[in-house]
């Protein structure tokens, strides 16, 4: 395929990318996911309500075989011993809605599920992805970023030779930052699904980690002292970077503060997690600055290094990839941008509960 020409148009009331004509003159062929570009309207939304989330794992408990939705998989493949579960075989779209509580819980107790061969998953459009998606919570509107135009309900990542949308620091020596998705919602994502509509020849994976591993790693005496402690959680720096032009230029909710336990408990299987990230976490209440900056470097350390709780996973096309968001924490890795190829994926993000301390009756107030 010849090279795409991305540009951003700017009108009153929209910004949208638009393919134009490639080398020698020529129109690339239509692009198979136009419809799908990244749409920046400027609509603007009152803050987020909070709502009773009910967890779709919690009925999957009471099946008698809660992994009966793998029945059909001609092949199933640990990834680590600690994270992640390749599985081929599954037609994701045509799961139940008993199915889909079952895939809820194995993402809970695995953190990662990966999907081959999802193509009529993919295909199946941006209304089949709201439903999907709403089977396992209230949809989440992202603040700052692209979407399908009328789809807001949809997050696009999308880089190629001209564009990105992504939030990257250029000031870094490397692309890798561990977060976990909007940690600073008061209600941050559960189960969310993402996979890549168009790709690199190579690169592009993307590294999750354990965070219920990780924090096995640490002594009990300091996981003791951990479970005391609460952490905000901001989206004012991913704000003020789109303020400044980037990222599409586009705020459309104003940025929040929210405060989590630095340990968190998922609600259906009741396994602790490490609930801190480098991109959104900023502070401990109740340590003086230098304590808080020291502790946290040392928990951002200890996520960066543990190359034993971590899997990566390797884009092919039709790939289908579910990960919890309340017991891992993820990274993009950006290491194709020389090639000038696109890669552009969806993301699909129910919101979950507010998170849940380990520490019964901790305080969650600023």
């Amino acid at each position: 395929m010849s090279a795409t020409t991305v540009q951003t148009r700017t009108e009153p009331a929209t910004a949208t990318l638009k393919l134009h004509s490639s080398a020698e003159g020529k129109e690339e062929t239509e692009y198979r996911y136009s419809h799908l570009l990244p749409f920046f309207s400027q609509d603007h939304y009152p803050p987020l309500t909070p709502f009773e989330h009910i967890d779709p794992g919690h009925r999957a408990l009471n099946h008698s075989n809660p992994r009966s939705f793998l029945d059909s998989a001609t092949q199933i493949t640990e990834l680590t011993p600690n994270l992640g579960t390749e599985v081929f075989g599954v037609d994701l779209r045509a799961l139940d809605s008993d199915g889909r509580d079952q895939l809820a819980l194995e993402v809970a107790r695995r953190g990662l599920l990966v999907f081959r061969d999802q193509q009529e998953f993919i295909d199946a459009g941006p209304d089949f992805y709201r439903e999907w998606g709403s089977h396992f919570g209230r949809l989440h509107i992202h603040p700052t970023s692209g979407h399908p135009q009328n789809y807001p309900e949809i997050h696009l990542v999308y880089k190629d030779a001209n564009s990105s949308f992504n939030f990257e620091i250029d000031d870094s020596i490397t692309s890798t930052v561990w977060h976990s998705d909007v940690s600073y919602e008061l209600q941050p994502p559960g189960l969310t699904t993402f996979f890549l509509l168009s790709q690199p020849s190579t690169g592009g994976d993307t590294l999750f980690t354990s965070q219920v591993s990780t924090l096995k790693k640490l002594s009990p005496q300091f996981v003791a002292f951990l479970k005391t402690l609460k952490a905000v959680h901001s989206g004012v720096e991913q704000a003020n970077f789109s303020r400044s032009g980037k990222r599409g230029g586009i705020v459309r909710r104003e940025p929040v503060e929210n405060v989590h336990p630095l340990i968190r408990k998922h609600p259906v299987t009741g396994e602790e997690a490490l609930y801190v990230n480098r991109q959104f976490t900023r502070r401990i209440l109740g340590l003086k600055r230098e304590e808080s900056e020291t502790l946290l470097k040392f928990l951002y350390d200890h996520i960066d290094k543990g190359g034993d709780v971590q899997a990566r996973v390797h884009w092919t096309p039709n790939t289908v990839v579910l990960w919890d968001n309340r017991v891992t924490a993820h990274s993009a890795i950006v290491d194709y941008g020389d090639s000038k190829q696109r890669r552009h994926g969806a993301r699909i993000t129910p919101q979950a509960e507010r998170p849940v301390p380990a520490l019964e009756d901790l305080d969650l107030s600023f």
